[in-house]
This record gives C-alpha cells, structure tokens and sequence, in this order.
C-alpha cells in the first residue's frame, strides 16, 4: 500500500430529522468512523462530513403536529442527532443541515447547469391528491391494496410482500395516510431529470469497482427495464427549496439530500480556508467516499453520479453499500425493547462496547449485521476486557510498584515483538478494505499469543525470587509493550480506550507506533480502562426502550380482547408459511388423565397424522369420526406426556361448549390445500 498523502472526502448517509438516532443507523456511522480515523492515523488528509436530511412532507407535517415549525424542529433535532453521534465517538469535520444558504446555493447552480444542458424537462402528470389536506400525497402517503399480489395496507411505490414496485395511481383502495380520505387524481406540472442520457456513463461506473459487484449486479435491472425520467419536482405546500423560475414548485427531497455532502463540506471549507473544488471539481484528484444502506443505493449510484456527470462535478470514487441491523436475529421490535435509541442505549452501557462489537462483524458486504446481546456481552468481556486489557492490568502493577514506573531497557523475546510488528500490513488492508471483521480477528489472536508469554513466564512468580527481578522486569515490560501494539491496531475503533491508555503509557499513538518499542520509557500508574458488560444493564436498557402499544381505546373490561388481547404482529412471509390442509378424522378417542384433550387420527389422503386437540369440551369422539376438518399441516411435531402431537386442528369460539371446528364444504378432499 503507498504512503503517499492522500486527499479523502468521506460522508455518511444523512439521518433524517423527523427522528431519533437509533442502533442501526449507527452501524453506519461507527463504520464510518472507522474507516476515516484509520485513515487519519495512516498521516492521509480524510475529511468527513455529514448533516441532517431536513426537508420533505414528514418533516413539514410532524412539525405542524408539534405545533413549531419546520425550521424549530429540524435545528433541534439536528442538535440531538449530534450530541448521540458525538456521544458515540463519531467524529464529523462538519455535522450540517441541509436546510442552509450553502445548500440551497448549490442545489440551484446544479439544476442551473442541468437545465441548460438540456437535461430537464416539463410535462403534465396525474398525481394523488388529498382533498381534506388539500395537498398532493408523496408515494409514502397513501396506503392501499398492492395492484400485483393483492395485499392490503401497502405503500403507494412498493410492496413490502411481494417486492413490486409501481405507481401510486395503481394502488387499488387508495387512502391518505394524512387524513384517511380516499384520494382524487388531479393534475400537476412537473420537472423531469433526463436520466435515460447517462445510461452508458452509469453502466461504465458501475463496473469501476465503484460499488460492490452484488450492488452492481441489483442495479442491472434498472437497464434491462429501461432508463426513466426522473420526477424531481414537488408541489405546494412542502418544506424545502423552491425551484428557480418556478413559482410553487420545490425540489424534491433526494435531489437537495445528496448535494447536502457538498454542501456540508463546503461549510467547512469557508471556515477552514480549504478549496472546495479540489474535492469536488471535475479534475479533482481526491478520494470521493459515500457509506450508505442498501435501502438507498439506487440514489446514490444512479441519480446522484447522473446528477453529478450533468452538472459538471465529479463522480464518486465508492459507494459503500451496507446492511441492516437486527437484533437477537429478528427486525428491530419496540414491543420488545430491541428498537433501541441511541441515547437509551448511551443511558446504560458504554459506546465503546457497541463500535467493538460492530466492527467484528463488519465486512465489506452488504450483509445484515445481528446485534445478539448473549453474544454481544461475551464478546466485549473476553475480547477487550479479557484479553487486551487484561494485558496491561497484570503486568502494570510490577512496573509502578518495583521498577519505579520504567519499562526495562531490554526486549526479552525480539521474535514475538517481530510477528506483532509484521502483522501491521495485513491489519491495515484490511481496515482499508472495509474488512474490520478480519482485523478484529487478527488483533484478538495476536491478544492471545501475548496472554500466553505471560501465562508462561509467570511474573507474580517470579517476583518473588530476588535472582529474577530482571527477569520480571523484562517481562512485564515487553508485556506492556504487547498491549501498546494491540492498543494502536485498536485504535480507530475504540479511540476512549485508546485515549486513556495513551495516558497510562505517557505516549501519542499513531499508526507507525506499532512499528516501536518503548525501553527505558516511564509509564503511569495504571487505572481500570473498561468494565465488563453487564448483563442487568442491557435488560434494562432493552426495558427502557420497550413502547406501551396496547390499544389507545378504552376497551370493555368484559370484551374479549380485553380479556385476550391481540399478539405482537406478524410478517404476511411468516403467515403464509403455513400450510392448511383438509383431513378426514378417521378416529377420535378420549385421552386417559387428560380433561381437555381428545387424540384425533387425521387422514390426509395418503398420510395419517396424530393430532391432541384441546376440544373436548364441545365434541364426544364418536360425533367427529368421518368429518372432514382443517388442519395445520407443517407444525412441527410436539411431544406431549400423552404422545406425539404432529399438527393442528383450527377451531373457533369462546370455549366449552362453543367451541368449533372447522368444516370444509362438500366436495373437498383429505389432502387438499386450504387457500
């Protein structure tokens, strides 16, 4: 890898201010961090900057609910939004909005310069239109039946069952999700981005190795459907700038988001006297980074390079694309306390422990990352507490107490020094390319080795024995000088503990200290670096952040889903999972010792299940033998102190007597599939 100084831009995706920080938009800002403190240590000149995404109709509408405007309430969330990202180690250059003068400055000069390239056009359209708010319905506004597979309450520009993608004018039973009313189709002009123009341009982009090969790949479907134009423009009234020369027409939310990178970057650039277009002109020779989800990756590698190309600025260098975050391996739930804010979690536990956890697992593809708190904990506690800070903690106390707090002159085993020193080149690719999971890996094994020449020499033995006091001494420090090489490595993912062991070494670690070793140096008195995770204040966090989603009416106390109230909502994926199948009861027959139960043999036509149904109380056996029933047909077997049960009767009522099962019609056989 070059040493040469390198010039390096790098942005996040911009939280969007309607919200709070939460635990997966901090997988991509640790990642962020990561990468531009690594960076920093390696001498380069990283810039990284980021903002808050301010505009569009949620904004303007939760704004108008929390009865401040637009503006109140972006500027304080935008002061949220950095404190917990500052709180979590996340260090900008610059952390904007995109609700500024430098923003709308560059946002018009870029529709400028496509507009008189010809890149923009106008024409007519049919949009959705709420008659009680007496506004036009963004794609995410209206609600309805998917024109495709049929499932209800879908967004107006997808569905989150099957997958397509449409037309809002497509949905079938439209409803605003403003106000409830059913929408009227209304006419509007409209400002177009010739995106069909840059299709060559894009696809050569594309294969740079700009983006990772499976992001690549997914966007090849955008050529094999052919090339759109793009609506950039929204209608009155919307929160956030208006387009030049045209009066009630604003620029719509993707299109101000991304320039707000160059925007933010400019900020810094008039405070700091930095050039501006050495970053972003179009012979710029810097480094241009985006980290971003895999939920926008189609603005960031279609829209915006098109954009850029059109306008006269240059193109990213990488786009690095990112999963999701869930948590104990489901999507993050706020019945179940998994959807955590950042500052609940901040309330709890220590940052440092969520940036080392992430960043073992953290690679350069696009894969969803699962915070298991099990793990989670056992990671930190044995890898930083147990292994690398347990390092300095053994042997510290000998160097202060018999060695007047100096590390020896000597370096006892020049050949373990030597293999920490060699592993900097492929610790270092690895951070460059994004692979921390390989980093972490390589440091925790290096971590092991140095707990094994401890574990081996025995200080706290020897220590004892007046004719090894050099010996020891020797020890310990090559034992401190171990940890102060895992320390640099560590660095640009937990800098706290790097800070405070910089204090206790009495050194500045940059990324060429791995390559040193401290003799005859003088260290201070060692001081507890981290705490193990503890079990009671994730449960509380997780507590913390549990939501009360229980029905905002005041039910009957005697109804009954007052008495039974509904379960946590499932996915219509795991619904249709189950298999329904007619089956004839070939049997039915009492349960000794079991006053609920019957043992029904279910015929499926060719099969013949056990079945322990709980319908004793409304059925005698000999009235059910010969019906014909539904049955849930790929339960998992469940062994009961009776038998195997291996399915499901469906059944409905109350209970006791009224208690039903289901009865197919005539003509249905065992083994048919209930749909």
């Amino acid at each position: 890898m070059s040493e040469q100084t390198r010039k390096i831009l790098v942005t996040s995706a911009l939280p969007y201010a309607n919200g709070s920080i939460h635990l997966g938009h901090l997988l991509e800002h640790i990642q962020t961090d990561i990468w531009t403190r690594f960076q920093r240590m390696r001498g380069h000149n990283c810039y990284s900057v980021c903002a808050d995404d301010a505009h569009g109709t949620p904004v303007m509408l939760k704004a108008q609910q929390l009865g401040i405007t637009a503006e109140q309430m972006v500027a304080q969330t935008r002061d949220e939004h950095h404190a917990d990202l500052v709180d979590f180690g996340v260090e900008y250059d610059n952390y904007h909005v995109t609700h500024s003068d430098e923003n709308k400055e560059l946002c018009e000069l870029v529709y400028n310069r496509l507009n008189d390239s010809g890149f923009i056009s106008k024409r007519t359209i049919s949009q959705l239109f709420d008659p009680e708010k007496e506004m036009f319905l963004p794609d995410r506004f209206v609600q309805g039946t998917c024109p495709k597979c049929g499932a209800e309450d879908q967004n107006g520009d997808s569905c989150d069952v099957c997958s397509a993608t449409y037309d809002p004018t497509e949905l079938k039973n439209p409803r605003s999700v403003v106000s409830g009313a059913e929408p009227v189709l209304r006419d509007s002009e409209h400002y177009f981005f010739d995106l069909p123009q840059f299709e060559g341009m894009l696809q050569e982009w594309l294969q740079s190795d700009a983006v990772q090969p499976e992001i690549a790949n997914k966007l090849k479907e955008w050529f094999e459907e052919g090339m759109q134009q793009w609506d950039i423009s929204r209608d009155a009234p919307y929160f956030g700038f208006e387009i030049p020369n045209a009066p009630g027409k604003f620029f719509y939310v993707w299109v101000d988001a991304p320039v707000g990178y160059m925007a933010s970057f400019k900020n810094l650039c008039d405070k700091n006297g930095l050039n501006f277009d050495e970053y972003w002109g179009k012979d710029s020779d810097a480094e241009l980074y985006h980290f971003i989800g895999k939920d926008i990756t189609y603005f960031h590698c279609l829209f915006w390079p098109a954009m850029l190309e059109g306008a006269g600025f240059r193109k990213p260098t990488g786009v690095n694309v990112h999963g999701f975050v869930t948590v104990n391996g489901a999507k993050m739930s706020k019945s179940k306390g998994t959807f955590i804010k950042g500052r609940t979690y901040l309330d709890h536990l220590n940052p440092e422990y969520l940036r080392y956890y992430f960043a073992s697992k953290l690679s350069d593809a696009v894969t969803d990352i699962d915070l298991n708190f099990e793990d989670f904990a056992q990671k930190v506690n044995s890898d930083l507490v147990g292994k690398v800070v347990n390092i300095a903690s053994r042997c510290a106390s000998f160097i202060t107490k018999r060695f007047d707090g100096k590390l020896s002159s000597n370096v006892l085993e020049p050949e373990l020094v030597a293999e920490f020193h060699q592993a900097e080149a492929s610790i270092a690719t690895a951070f460059e390319k994004r692979q921390y999971h390989k980093a972490i890996r390589e440091i925790m094994a290096l971590a092991d080795k140095a707990n094994q020449f401890i574990d081996a020499n025995a200080p706290w033995v020897t220590i004892k024995d007046e004719s090894k006091q050099q010996f020891t001494h020797d020890v310990c420090s090559l034992g401190i000088n171990l940890f102060r090489i895992l320390v640099v490595y560590l660095k640009p993912v937990v800098p706290t503990l790097a800070n405070q062991s910089e204090a206790f070494l009495n050194d500045t670690l940059s990324w060429k200290s791995s390559q040193h070793v401290l003799t005859a140096h003088n260290i201070n008195k060692f001081k507890a670096l981290m705490q193990r995770v503890d079990m009671d204040k994730v449960n509380a966090m997780i507590d913390d952040s549990k939501e009360n989603l229980e029905p905002t009416v005041t039910l009957d106390p005697n109804s009954p889903l007052a008495k039974n109230p509904i379960a946590d909502t499932i996915s219509f994926e795991d619904f249709a999972k189950i298999d329904l199948r007619i089956a004839r009861i070939a049997k039915a027959e009492h349960v000794e010792k079991a006053d609920k139960l019957l043992r029904l043999e279910l015929d499926l036509g060719g099969e013949t299940r056990q079945v322990f149904a709980g319908i004793k109380s409304a059925y005698q056996p000999e009235d059910l033998e010969g019906k014909l029933t539904v049955m849930v047909a790929n339960l998992a077997p469940r062994k009961m102190r009776f038998g195997m049960s291996e399915g499901m009767v469906l059944a409905a009522g109350p209970g006791g007597e009224d208690l039903w099962i289901l009865n197919p019609e005539e003509g249905a056989q065992p083994g048919m599939k209930v749909k």
